[in-house]
Order: C-alpha cells, then structure tokens, then sequence
C-alpha cells in the first residue's frame, strides 16, 4: 500500500508558485471571508493562511458571526470586493444555517474568484498525475453529492468522458473518490484488494482499507493540502499580466 503523500505534493506546488511570484514580482493578497466558529473552517483557513506565507502572498481575514443576517453579510462582502488591494476571496464554506450559500458565492466576481477553477478538482488531478494513476477503463465511485466535493468532482469525470457510479457499486470500485464528511463510512470489508481510494472527507476508516488498497489519501496529509496549493496557484493565474 502506498500512501498518496499529499503534504509533499504541495510543497513541491509551492515552491515553483514562490519563485514565480518572485520573478514576476506579484504583489498578491488573499482574502478569506469566514462567518461563524466552526472547527473545521478555522483549521483550513489557518492552512490557507499559512501556504500563504510560505510564498509571499499577504492574506488577510474577515470574520463575522454566525448572528449575522443575509443581507449584512451581502453589504460587508460588497465593501470587500471593492478593495483594490485585494486580488483574491474566497468564502469559507459551509456558511451558518439561514445564509444562502448561492447568493453570497454569486457577489464575487470572477476576476477576484480564487476559486473559479475548483481547488478540489485539481488537487485529485494532480495528485492522480503525481503518481500516474489512470481513470481510463476503470470502475470510478464517486461518493457524497456537495457543493465542495461531490459536484465539482462529478462534473469533471463527466468532461472527461469517464463513467462513474455511487456507493451501492463499492464492491467493485477500482477508484473511490469520497467527499461527504462521514467518519468510518468506507470500511476495509466494502472494498476489494487493489483499490486506490482517495478520502476527502474524512469517510474512510484507515486502518481497514489501507490494508486492501493499493493505493490510499488519508485525512489529514491527503487532498487537503494539494487543495490549498492549488487554490493559489488559481490566484497567480487570475493575476498575471
């Protein structure tokens, strides 16, 4: 079994994206929006945070509270946006119960959306090309249906022409690619010997399925990392010249 070593993929992404921004001599900030205090968001914006200052890219954080209404949130992101220094935003998803998600996500333009090309998506991609595992002619089960896996994911197996089916199909999964957010969903005895597994939401049991699969990106250390990179390699591209 081989571990899908994410955390040194994503150096590897930053570090050609730091002597970039040097040679072309960007002047980049990210700004993050996060409404509430859940756990999870904290964690991520905190890595966010932190690969950015691995490659020179300021980074600056609007908080809010999960008490504020719909229309607040719309006026104090409208303010946002206008601010010239600020090349990239990204809204930390999921918001709190009784904010659209849709109406927010909508207010940022696409010339300052760092993630208009979805992170996720190529963060599998590469972590795929990394270690040259092909999805031609193989059983693809994609699991979990959102708006930050489950969708982007779906969308780009479907451009690329590859056929996928849900969990029901496990048994015969030569790639399971999971996103729902689920604790020990996927068990060893639900998958076969050889299967790449690549575990986004934290819905795999390790400690089971790394022993039938092949191949295997754990949670943390996976996808989350290379999602990262890739989210600023996504805010280099919306800025060069």
């Amino acid at each position: 079994m081989i571990i899908l070593d994410g955390k040194k993929l994503s150096e590897k992404i930053l570090k050609k994206l730091k002597a970039e921004i040097k040679r072309k001599r960007l002047k980049l900030k990210l700004s993050i929006i996060l409404v509430g205090e859940d756990s999870n968001s904290k964690i991520f914006v905190r890595q966010k945070k932190k690969a950015c200052e691995k490659v020179g890219i300021d980074f600056e954080l609007f908080k809010f509270s999960s008490k504020i209404s719909n229309s607040e949130l719309k006026k104090e992101i409208k303010k946002i946006v206008q601010k010239s220094d600020i090349n990239g935003i990204v809204v930390q998803l999921p918001l709190p119960k009784g904010l659209d998600t849709e109406e927010i996500l909508n207010l940022i333009p696409e010339e300052k959306d760092a993630e208009i090309v979805s992170p996720v998506v190529c963060a599998v991609d590469r972590i795929l090309k990394e270690y040259k595992i092909s999805l031609r002619n193989k059983n693809i089960v994609l699991i979990g249906k959102g708006r930050l896996v489950g969708q982007p994911v779906a969308s780009w197996l479907k451009k690329r022409n590859l056929k996928f089916s849900d969990i029901d199909e496990i048994k015969n999964a030569d790639i399971v690619i999971s996103g729902v957010g689920r604790s020990n969903l996927i068990k060893g005895g639900m998958v076969k010997k050889g299967v790449v597994v690549i575990d986004i939401g934290k819905d795999v049991d390790f400690k089971s399925v790394s022993k039938k699969a092949s191949y295997i990106a754990p949670v943390p250390g996976g996808v989350g990392p290379v999602t990262v990179a890739c989210l600023l390699k996504n805010l280099v591209k919306l800025n060069q010249v």
